[in-house]
Parts: C-alpha cells; sequence; structure tokens
C-alpha cells in the first residue's frame, strides 16, 4: 500500500484540465467522498501496527498535495469562487437601496417653533451646556440664599481649572443672560437647547430634556405686546382657532409673571386625562423681565422693558402626536422614530 501512496503522488503532480468540468471530475476523482484518497483512508486499519505511523503521515502529505494541484487547477480555469467579482459592472443595474432615516419627532417640533418665532423676526442664539453660577442663577435674581434655587435640582459639575461653581444648565434662560451682555437693546431673540434638571426618570420627567425661550427688550414693551405674540404663536402651532389664557404665577427672573393655556378642549377620554377635566393645557411660562435681571446685565431698566417666555418641546411634542411616555423619544427605537416626518 506503501507503493501505491507514492505513485498516486506522482500521478497527482502530472494532473491537467482544459476546463471547469474536468477540474471538478478530478477533485471527485481524488477528493470526493468516495474517492481514492477517501478509500484509502478507509483501509487505514488494515495496515500493519508497524507500518501505521509512515502510512497515516504520507496520506496526509497524499491529500494536502491532492488539495494544492487542484487548487491550482481551478485558478487556471477560472472556476474559483472569485471569479465572479471580475464580472464587468453593468451599469443597467438598478443602485442597492440604502437605509434613510427620518427627521426625530422632537427635531419636527423644535423647527416648527423656531419658524414661527423667525416670521416676527426674533433671531437664534445659542450657548454653552455647563454654565457658571452666575449666568445659571445670579443674574436671574437668585440670589443665593433665595428660595427659588430649590425650585430646580441641579447637576454640578466639579471645575479643575479654578474655584468658580460650574452645573449643567437648568434651563435655556442662561444662553438669553449672555445675550444681554453681548448687545444692547432691541433684542429679540429664542433659544432653543437642551438642559438638565436631577430628577427620577419616568413617563413624565426625564433628567434631560428641550426647552424654547424667548427675549424681548426694547423701549416702551409691555404685557399686553407679550400677549399678541403668544397669541400669534398658539394660532400658528395649533390652529387659527386656538384660544388662549394667562394664569398669575412666579418665575425669579419675571414680575408680573404668568402661565399660559390652550383650549384643548374635552373630546375624549384622553382630553379630560392631559386637562384635568378643566380643557386647558398648560403650554408655556412667561412674563416681564424683571427690572433687576436688566440691571444685572447693565441695561437700564428706566429706559428699556421686555419679555420672556419658555416652553418644554417634549411636552408640545407628547401633546401633537398623542405619546404618552416621555422616555420614548430618547431610546432610539426605530419603530418609534421611523413614523415621524419624511426621510432626510
Amino acid at each position: 500500500m506503501l507503493d501505491k501512496v507514492k505513485e498516486l503522488f506522482n500521478e497527482i503532480d502530472g494532473l491537467s484540465a482544459s476546463n471547469k468540468a474536468e477540474v471538478e471530475n478530478l477533485r471527485v476523482k481524488y477528493l470526493g467522498q468516495k474517492g481514492i484518497i477517501k478509500g484509502l483512508f478507509a483501509d487505514f486499519r488494515n495496515v500493519p501496527a508497524d507500518q501505521k505511523k509512515e502510512f497515516g503521515q504520507l496520506l496526509n502529505d497524499l491529500r494536502a498535495k491532492a488539495e494544492e494541484v487542484i487548487g491550482g487547477l481551478k485558478e487556471k480555469t477560472g472556476s474559483t469562487s472569485t471569479a465572479g467579482s471580475k464580472k464587468e459592472f453593468d451599469a443597467s443595474l438598478p443602485g442597492y437601496p440604502f437605509l434613510v432615516g427620518s427627521r426625530h419627532p422632537l427635531s419636527l417640533v423644535r423647527q416648527e417653533i423656531i419658524d414661527i418665532f423667525s416670521r416676527i423676526g426674533f433671531q437664534l442664539s445659542d450657548g454653552p451646556e455647563v454654565e457658571d453660577d452666575w449666568h445659571n442663577f445670579s443674574a436671574l435674581n437668585f440670589p443665593e440664599d433665595h428660595p427659588a434655587r430649590d425650585m430646580q435640582d441641579t447637576f454640578f459639575v466639579k471645575n479643575n481649572y479654578g474655584k468658580e461653581e460650574l452645573a449643567l444648565r437648568t434651563h435655556t434662560s442662561s444662553v438669553q443672560v449672555r445675550v444681554m451682555e453681548g448687545q444692547q437693546p432691541p433684542i429679540r431673540t429664542i433659544s432653543p437647547g437642551r438642559v438638565f434638571r436631577n430628577e427620577a426618570i419616568s413617563a413624565r420627567a426625564h433628567c434631560i430634556f428641550h426647552q424654547i425661550e424667548g427675549l424681548y427688550i426694547d423701549k416702551d414693551v409691555s404685557f399686553a405686546d407679550m400677549k399678541q405674540t403668544l397669541l400669534y404663536f398658539a394660532k400658528e402651532f395649533f390652529g387659527e382657532k386656538t384660544k388662549i389664557r394667562l394664569r398669575p404665577s412666579y418665575f425669579p427672573f419675571t414680575e408680573p409673571s404668568a402661565e399660559m393655556d390652550i383650549w384643548w378642549g374635552l373630546n375624549n377620554e384622553s382630553d379630560h386625562r392631559i386637562t384635568k377635566g378643566t380643557g386647558w393645557l398648560e403650554i408655556l411660562g412667561c412674563g416681564m423681565v424683571d427690572p433687576n435681571v436688566l440691571k444685572n446685565c447693565n441695561i437700564d431698566p428706566e429706559e428699556y422693558s421686555g419679555y420672556a417666555f419658555g416652553m418644554g418641546i417634549e411636552r408640545i411634542a407628547m401633546n401633537r402626536y398623542g405619546i404618552n411616555d416621555l422616555r420614548m423619544f430618547f431610546e432610539n427605537d426605530v419603530r418609534f422614530l421611523k413614523q415621524f416626518g419624511a426621510a432626510l
């Protein structure tokens, strides 16, 4: 049997083929399940014990030799699996499709609000998300011992470069302070952005959310001007027949202050639930800028006055799209996101 194996070495070494079919026949003859080499392995049990080691080594070498020679013949005849990659490119074939996303519901609502206020002259402003105490609190009429600081649960940030206390901004009012410090009236700006508060995450609350705040400062600005601006926004966003009401409220940086509600209606069970049976839905907070805030930003309150307002984008988006769990905005579930807006 050893002689037979040695003869097969010479036979395999001289193999040749001119096409794919011949190569396949050689593969089946020598390496197939019923091929010559498989048969020799089956006869291995009949080899004398003193020859098993030598015979086994020769069989392994023979199989490796056959795989090498037949593999080389495959490449020469173009019968390898890589041959398909050498096909000519057909430009008439349709292109490969690729997945596209859609706009996030918060982005849709944010952009619509920006567009509405841009049409009446409000400019876009932006600022840092990590703020110092002055811009986030003190300039907005929050003294260190003021109880109003307790209204906002803050994420404080360690400052490795100085002693000044830093925090993740709790509102985009800090951007308005920077605008007032950087320019003199007239000022008409809106400040959209992400804000942070140390709150437990639930279906109705999150430690991250988004706001849009507006500011208008000029000579002889009145509460009536603010009301008319907010009524315009409500009709543009919620519909021409929208009604609003203003309820007295409190914010440290505005005086007088108010909450604005829109008439949502009581047409179904959901309306009763989200309006708590009143039919009115709270949308935003607003008020006349406190004179102390103007002074802190080097604006003369004897000459100028102004109003400010702020709204949460998540609350408005939830009401618009009928979403009952705030966490869905942050989970990035494609099944949820693909329902909104046109593809990018």
